[in-house]
């Protein structure tokens, strides 16, 4: 019994760590070229490129449409079944392909009506291409197997690939269309080799599904959706709000986005542990796992907010380069975002879905929503939506999601002792 144990902890560790390294892959080679890219871009130019991957956001989110929560259950519950497993993948793709078409012609839309979006539509259109390709990455389905290992192992290689292409290609800021275009390359070389280690090392393969399936798949994967959608209210959204307040031509959209590059990456150094955490607890409910991860984490990461705000204005200086030491005191408001977020993410998923309260998580992503919807309408109505206004509305929301959290999860607490 205690060796089973050990190996359903390790397994979660080892997990862990390889979402660890996909993830932060993402942000460690980032943050390799992000200093390089500033510098060649400048602010308006780098504000422009962040303003184009906060519109892709809400399409990755459309993509996804919850599948990386619905799916990773339903794979968890039939790990053992490669035909039930394929059944699912196929299902998700198709239900991509067709959100996919629908968005393509939205952006079409976007791009002929909105002028912020027809002066450079070919932007939008690059990194949509990009997006769109990503999408076909079944995150889901490793998360559910707990095997990342392939996954990150071939993503990591093309994030590095991309990294040298960066350094190796662009030279000013006329060539600001190689960061999306070489994202679709890179993008397509990972997809393909996700492709081959599903046929030949997961043993997954063609099987017909019914319409009935395919819609299943995604009338379940829909309450995830508006709760993801929900979410990103209070984060993707500043950053186009922005971008629309100021303009193509204006620095402050690039000091937001420097500051939210170091803010997201802080908070996707915490994703890993919660993605891991949610196909386990949903299997173990280990709840005295996740007291032991607070405990030792919310002192590290209050000592590492408070060390960052203090320093602010010479991290960015640093990091971005001179022109964008004024981005430091975005990223000091910002810092309690980042405070909020590990027991935030802790008391979402991971833990309301095992009491058996998933929809309460939804829930407090609508609340989280509907708090920041109100927060910027009586801004705006008082004349006193900018920049920092919103830094300090979007730390308000966090603090209050992450309150409604702590309130359900206390309320249900005998929950906690039980088997749901």
């Amino acid at each position: 019994m205690i060796s089973k144990n050990h190996n359903k902890i390790s397994s979660l560790w080892t997990n862990t760590i390889m979402l660890y390294l996909l993830t932060f892959s993402n942000y460690f080679f980032s943050f390799i070229t992000v200093p390089y890219q500033t510098r060649v871009f400048g602010a308006e130019i780098y504000g422009n490129l962040g303003f184009a991957t906060s519109v892709m956001t809400y399409f990755q989110l459309v993509f996804d449409f919850g599948f990386l929560l619905s799916a990773t259950e339903q794979v968890t519950r039939n790990k053992s079944d490669k035909k039930e497993l394929s059944k699912i993948v196929i299902c998700v793709f198709i239900c991509k392909i067709a959100l996919i078409l629908v968005s393509a012609v939205v952006l079409a839309a976007v791009c002929v009506k909105i002028e912020r979006f027809r002066e450079d539509s070919l932007l939008f259109v690059l990194y949509f291409l990009s997006t769109a390709i990503y999408a076909f990455i079944p995150d889901f389905l490793y998360r559910g197997l707990e095997n990342m290992k392939a996954i990150t192992i071939r993503t990591v290689l093309v994030k590095l690939l991309f990294t040298i292409m960066i350094f190796a290609f662009l030279r000013d800021a006329s060539q600001y269309y190689l960061v999306p275009v070489l994202n679709i390359f890179g993008n397509i070389c990972a997809v393909l080799g996700v492709m081959w280690h599903l046929k030949e090392k997961v043993g997954l393969s063609m099987v017909k599904v019914s319409f009935k399936e395919i819609k299943d798949t995604f009338v379940t994967s829909s309450t995830f959706f508006y709760s993801r959608i929900a979410s990103t209210v209070y984060s993707t959204t500043n950053t186009f709000i922005l971008g629309l307040m100021y303009g193509s031509s204006s620095e402050i959209v690039g000091y937001y986005t420097s500051a939210d590059k170091l803010i997201t990456t802080g908070k996707q150094a915490i994703t890993p542990i919660t993605d891991s955490l949610y196909p386990y607890m949903i299997r173990q409910r280990n709840f005295k796992l996740i007291k032991k991860l607070l405990l030792i984490g919310m002192p590290v990461l209050t000592l590492g907010c408070i060390v960052v705000a203090i320093f602010a204005e010479p991290v960015c200086g640093i990091l971005f380069g001179e022109d964008f030491i004024q981005a430091g005191v975005i990223l000091r408001l910002l810092c309690p975002v980042v405070w909020c977020a590990f027991p935030g993410m802790m008391f979402g998923f991971p833990v309301l879905s095992p009491m058996g309260l998933a929809k309460w998580a939804n829930i407090s992503n609508i609340f989280g929503a509907a708090v920041q919807i109100i927060l910027l309408i009586i801004l705006y109505v008082g004349n006193f939506l900018n920049v920092y206004t919103i830094c300090i509305a979007t730390c308000i929301t966090e603090l209050l999601t992450l309150s409604f959290r702590l309130a359900v999860v206390w309320k249900n607490r005998a929950r906690l002792k039980t088997n749901v």
